[in-house]
C-alpha cells in the first residue's frame, strides 16, 4: 500500500529503532501458537512485540492507541492464547496514552493467503456453521471481516475517547460500509 501519509518501516521488533514523532499507533499483530511454533514464540509476537510498538510509540509523543487483540482475552484465562491478550491489554492500559481502542474481534474472515497463513479446517468449519446459524448467534460471537475489523480500529482511534475502550466484535460488523458511506 502506498500513500503520500503512509511510511512503512520493515524492523526487528526485539530491536526497535527510534521512530518520528507520531500522534496514533495502530498495533495489528498476531500469530498463532501453530505458526509461531511455540508458546515462547507466540509470546514474543503477541506480548512483546505489541508493547515494543505501543512503548515506542509513546515514547515518541503519542497520545491514542489502537490495537488488535481477541475474543476471550482475559490475563486470569486458563487458556494460554487468552491470557496472553488479556496480559498485554492490561499491560498497554498502563502506558499513559490518553486513549486506548481495543477491539476484540471474533472469528476473522478475509484473504490469509497475502499473509502466508494456511487455511484451517476449524475456521472453514465455524464459518459454515455460523452461515446456517446466524440468526442465533449473538453479534459478538458472529465472523467479521478483516475489512471491518480494521475500519472499527480506525474510526475508535479517531475518535480518541479518554480512557480505555474495549470494542468488541459485534460492534465492528459493517464498519467498513459505515466508513464507506461517510
Amino acid at each position: 500500500m502506498t500513500h503520500t501519509k503512509l511510511t512503512q518501516h520493515i524492523v526487528d521488533f526485539a530491536a526497535l529503532p527510534e521512530l518520528p514523532q507520531i500522534d496514533d499507533v495502530f498495533v495489528c499483530l498476531g500469530t498463532t501458537i501453530k505458526v509461531a511454533g511455540s508458546q515462547a514464540a507466540f509470546r514474543a509476537v503477541d506480548y512483546d512485540a505489541v508493547m515494543a510498538v505501543a512503548q515506542m510509540g509513546r515514547a515518541q509523543g503519542a497520545t491514542k492507541l489502537g490495537v488488535v487483540s481477541a475474543m476471550g482475552a482475559d490475563a486470569k484465562s486458563g487458556v494460554f492464547y487468552n491470557r496472553v491478550k488479556g496480559e498485554v491489554e492490561d499491560a498497554i492500559a498502563q502506558l499513559g496514552y490518553t486513549s486506548v481502542s481495543i477491539v476484540r474481534p471474533s472469528l476473522l474472515v478475509g484473504d490469509r493467503g497475502p499473509l502466508n497463513q494456511p487455511e484451517r479446517p476449524g475456521e472453514r468449519i465455524g464459518l459454515v456453521v455460523s452461515k446456517l446459524l446466524k440468526p442465533l448467534i449473538p453479534a459478538n460471537y458472529l465472523p467479521v471481516q478483516a475489512e471491518d475489523v480494521a475500519a472499527g480500529l480506525v474510526q475508535a482511534v479517531k475518535a480518541g475517547q479518554p480512557g480505555v475502550q474495549l470494542i468488541l466484535s459485534g460492534a465492528l460488523q459493517g464498519a467498513a460500509t459505515r466508513t464507506a458511506a461517510t
